[in-house]
């Protein structure tokens, strides 16, 4: 298990010390327990981060580095969105190599450190969205691992159970699913803030057929938002859209991405559920004008923050990029766009 070491008095007695050590600012950012509507009033800017990386196999092939966490800092964002793939680094009994957890570890300090509170969300979609039969056992077991581990974290660190289900794993699987799990991180994890969206890749409009436990307060709704899909992808080669090209973003667009953002928080505020935008952004390889790119982050961005939903954008590293890791800086229209004035 993991250890947490306290850095502040108001977290003396939640913390028992331990070998991890966690910063002052990330401790004195800790929310109250029980209270997912504290947890994303302190969340504001984030991004994912390490998805693709060598660093989950090799960690001396690393992209991304220990001071990167500074600069996202510095940068303007306070969050991170940990993008785990952990089913590949578990063995035949469903249990997650020790290697790996260390990297993990190392991560989530360095992290927390730099005054980051960090969403681990585990990101095997694709194998729990096309054998739901298969994932469940491998899904509870990462919680479960991962639950016991991290329970001495800081408040700060915040678990997302399963990102964008989707195919066979629909609303009512994955609701049944939703029932066995939360048990497993609630019996190691009772006050830690949790994140759930709902099926149909993680889709507003499937919002209403999310099923949480009425008692649990403690969980942050989380949607992705990459409307319209014809702009957003354009090019990109996993997509129906990879052989689109110079789409433009219309006034017609940003007054559907501005009403589709008010439907979610009409549905926030008649479910008394917070909101995180999860996953946002426009694809880079596709010849779209940045400029374009970045006013599209620009009015996602801000129709979330007039709700007072955090995000997170996609990504720092790999595509969709906000970092420029082989040159070593920010791509600065895309970074203006996400952290400039309102």
């Amino acid at each position: 298990m993991i250890r947490w070491k306290p850095l502040a008095a108001m977290a003396a007695a939640l913390l028992a010390s331990m070998a991890c050590t966690v910063s002052a600012s990330a401790a004195s950012r800790t929310a109250p327990a029980g209270d997912a509507f504290a947890t994303a009033a302190r969340l504001h800017r984030g991004v994912n981060v390490l998805g693709y990386d060598p660093l989950w196999k090799d960690p001396s092939r690393a992209r991304f580095q220990p001071r990167h966490f500074a600069i996202i800092r510095k940068g303007g964002f306070d969050f991170i969105r940990l993008v785990l793939q952990a089913f590949s680094h578990m063995d035949t009994a469903n249990r997650l190599d020790p290697r790996w957890l260390a990297t993990l570890d190392r991560v989530v300090k360095q992290a927390t450190d730099a005054g980051l509170s960090v969403i681990i969300d585990e990101h095997d979609f694709n194998l729990c969205s096309d054998d739901p039969d298969a994932c469940a056992p491998k899904l509870k077991a990462f919680w479960q691992q991962i639950g016991d581990r991290y329970r001495t974290a800081p408040r700060t660190v915040l678990f997302e159970l399963l990102n964008e289900p989707h195919g066979k794993l629909d609303a009512d699987g994955w609701n049944a699913l939703l029932a066995q799990i939360i048990p497993v991180v609630r019996a190691s994890n009772p006050d830690r803030t949790l994140v759930v969206g709902p099926t149909n890749w993680n889709n507003l409009g499937k919002l209403d057929t999310l099923t949480l436990p009425a008692d649990d307060r403690n969980i942050l709704v989380t949607f992705h938002y990459y409307e319209p899909f014809r702009f957003t992808h354009q090019g990109a080669a996993w997509s129906d859209n990879r052989d689109l090209h110079g789409i433009p973003l219309t006034p017609a667009d940003e007054t559907r991405i501005r009403a589709d953002i008010d439907t979610v928080a009409a549905w926030s505020k008649a479910h008394a559920r917070p909101v995180l935008l999860g996953e946002f952004g426009a694809y880079d390889k596709s010849g779209t004008p940045i400029a374009d790119r970045a006013r599209y982050a620009a009015i996602v961005r801000k129709a979330a923050e007039a709700h007072g939903f955090p995000w997170a954008y996609w990504q720092f590293d790999s595509d969709f990029i906000v970092y420029d890791i082989d040159r070593d800086r920010w791509v600065e229209p895309i970074r203006q766009a996400l952290v400039g004035t309102p």
